[in-house]
């Protein structure tokens, strides 16, 4: 059976200590058998003995390893990305749980001299990772965060936008465009006359912008203009049903309601920026200042 490759490797710090840890292709977070050995000080003895590996090997501390604890004791095989070694290593939620399981055991008073330092070293790595949790730690270690935010933002994406843009269905209210003109100082005569180009502009930056992260640029990509500086569809076309076409909804309201409540463009720009700050971008102020 083909052993599964590590994309990602590094190292571990836990207060002076370093350990390896491993990102699997499917996203999956190990620690190696010795470096679990490493972080609880345990000396490394061979990794099995009654199908217990070595950093829980005790039988005083058998009855306290549930069924779900057990599962995660089976050893996944892979190999590093460095050189292509087969490394044994275990899915890094499990340290916890062994942390707890020595920590139980010492509230029982039923731990052996050598094991009570480890329920000690148990007790600082918990209270680390309360702060921190290991799956973090190990992201930050390897390297794999660049890629787990890449992967969060493409599921957002994927949730709020569609294949192909869907027929056209009236999204923006005419209060929308009526309090703008109102904040701009512009004259309202409806939508039946043209309105001036700076209004797509502004819609971008209070709407599209601070709905999801990266949301325009990509709609941008799925709808760009054509050579006369035309697009195929409207922005809202091509949003989701069931995600995107309500948050923009939802959205919407609420910033129309901030328009109602500022006396002009720069006191709702203000409002807008505090109450709903652009995704992963910093600030743009594209009005001008306030008389």
């Amino acid at each position: 059976m083909k052993k599964i490759m590590a994309t990602h490797e590094g190292i571990l710090k836990i207060g002076a200590n370093e350990f390896p840890v491993a990102v699997l292709e499917d996203g999956t977070r190990l620690l190696t058998g010795k470096g679990i050995l490493a972080i609880l000080g345990r000396p490394y003895k061979g990794q099995y003995k009654n199908e217990l590996p070595a950093f829980i090997r005790g039988t005083n501390l058998v009855p306290f390893i549930s069924d779900d604890v057990r599962s995660l004791l089976v050893p996944i095989e892979y190999k590093s990305s460095v050189g292509g070694r087969p490394i044994k290593g275990f899915k890094a939620e499990l340290l916890p749980d062994i942390c707890d399981i020595y920590i139980e055991a010492r509230k029982r008073k039923i731990l052996t001299p050598l094991q009570a330092p480890i329920a000690e070293k148990c007790e600082i790595i918990i209270r680390a990772l309360a702060k921190t949790g290991i799956t973090a730690l190990i992201d930050e270690a390897t390297g794999y965060q660049e890629i787990r935010d890449r992967k969060a933002l493409q599921a957002i994406l994927e949730k709020y936008l569609r294949k192909e843009f869907a027929a056209w269905a009236k999204r923006f209210p005419d209060e929308f465009y009526r309090e703008m003109f109102r904040l701009r100082d512009w004259k309202w005569v409806g939508l039946s006359v043209k309105r001036p180009q700076v209004v797509g502009k502004y819609t971008n930056d209070i709407v599209y912008e601070r709905l999801a992260p990266k949301i325009l640029e990509e709609l941008q990509k799925l709808n760009p203009k054509d050579d006369k500086g035309h697009r195929k569809a409207k922005h809202h076309q091509w949003l989701t049903e069931d995600i995107g076409n309500p948050a923009l909804t939802q959205h919407i309201h609420a910033v129309i309601g901030f328009m109602r409540a500022s006396n002009n463009w720069a006191t709702f720009y203000r409002l807008i920026n505090r109450a709903f700050p652009k995704k992963n971008q910093q600030l743009e102020f594209i009005f001008e200042p306030e008389k």
